[in-house]
């Protein structure tokens, strides 16, 4: 994303809202942000996007972000480029602080939590959402019955796209 354009899902907590007591929210977004996310992740549709989140501070400058989010969007299939439908559920948990505190931070939680640097006074859970939603996305969606043909299947320790350029280099006039 530049630093010019907002994000798309953007859902701003203000550090000065957080206190001793975790702050909780439910966020969905909407069918403008939907449309502009499905762009953004090269999704035919997302027909929803929604999540729970909850942060906590974790002393004067440290703060965790857990969330848990669904999904549903439609994706092109890698091989017949045919609509594929699918859904995702997933947790997640994220350990904001100032840059320079990165070191620190990595002591104080597990190591599966990831750092994220605060910029500004606030701590945007949409953007963290959708950009966790990206990740869970099936890199490569396939429909069921699709399926290479023999004759494009590659061989060997081939690539599939080193086959294609094989081809189309061998079927050119010399």
């Amino acid at each position: 994303m530049s630093g010019s354009a907002p994000p798309e899902f953007s859902r701003l907590v203000p550090l000065t809202r957080l206190g001793l007591e975790p702050f909780r929210q439910e966020i969905a977004a909407n069918e403008t942000e939907r449309a502009a996310l499905a762009r953004r992740f090269d999704l035919i549709a997302l027909d929803r996007l929604d999540a729970a989140v909850e942060l906590a501070r974790r002393g004067a400058d440290m703060f965790l972000l857990r969330a848990s989010f669904s999904a549903e969007f439609v994706q092109s299939c890698v091989i017949t480029l045919d609509p594929v439908e699918g859904a995702v559920s997933e947790r997640f948990t994220l350990l904001y602080a100032p840059p320079e505190m990165e070191a620190e931070a990595g002591r104080t939680v597990e190591d599966e939590v990831a750092f994220e640097p605060i910029v500004g006074n606030a701590i945007d859970v949409g953007e963290a959402v959708a950009q966790q939603f990206s990740l869970a996305l099936p890199p490569f969606p396939r429909r069921p019955d699709a399926a290479l043909d023999a004759e494009t299947a590659p061989t060997d320790e081939a690539s599939p796209l080193a086959a294609a350029l094989s081809r189309l280099v061998g079927d050119r006039p010399r």
